[in-house]
């Protein structure tokens, strides 16, 4: 019982010592206290940062939001601005193509009433071609009949001279 006593004593020992390095072993792969305390007030710290990164992100996320917001509103207000321009401009176009279209419908009128007017001073042209001739032979005419006048004024003044002859001589 003694030898018994002593083996299991012994391994009883053995078993121990074994903990003991597994222990010591633990505590070795442990982190010191003075250093955990220093790891948690890091963590702390950085737990800290993220918690105001997050929240300048936060603000940076809202700030954005309100920009793209004031920022569309912009473009929505340009936008608008740009249709009533562009209606405006369309009804410029169209007041401008009416006028257009009554100046193109007076421009056709002055361009007929052109055409009528060169017809009718072609027909004048020709009437006044057939009075120049009418007047040139009436001047013709005219000359002969004062040519033929002269010659019976002639005629009628040798008449006269040989009557104031004839009338003495038959008179006495």
């Amino acid at each position: 019982q003694l030898l018994e006593a002593k083996a299991n004593l012994s391994l009883a020992q053995t078993q121990h010592a074994l903990q003991l390095q597994q222990a010591k072993a633990q505590i070795n792969n442990m982190v010191p206290k003075k250093q955990f305390e220093q790891l948690q007030t890091t963590l702390r710290e950085e737990q800290g940062k993220t918690q105001q990164l997050q929240e300048s992100l936060q603000q940076q996320a809202e700030q954005m939001c309100r920009q793209l917001v004031r920022t569309q509103e912009e473009h929505e207000h340009l936008l608008q601005a740009a249709v009533e321009q562009a209606e405006g401009l369309e009804h410029s176009l169209r007041s401008a193509e009416a006028v257009l279209a009554e100046r193109v419908a007076q421009l056709r009128d002055a361009q007929a009433q052109l055409s009528r007017n060169k017809l009718l001073i072609e027909d004048l042209r020709g009437e006044n071609r057939r009075f120049a001739m009418a007047l040139q032979a009436a001047e013709l005419k005219q000359k002969s009949m004062e040519e033929k006048n002269q010659l019976l004024e002639e005629q009628a003044s040798a008449l006269k001279e040989l009557i104031a002859k004839i009338t003495p001589a038959s008179l006495s």
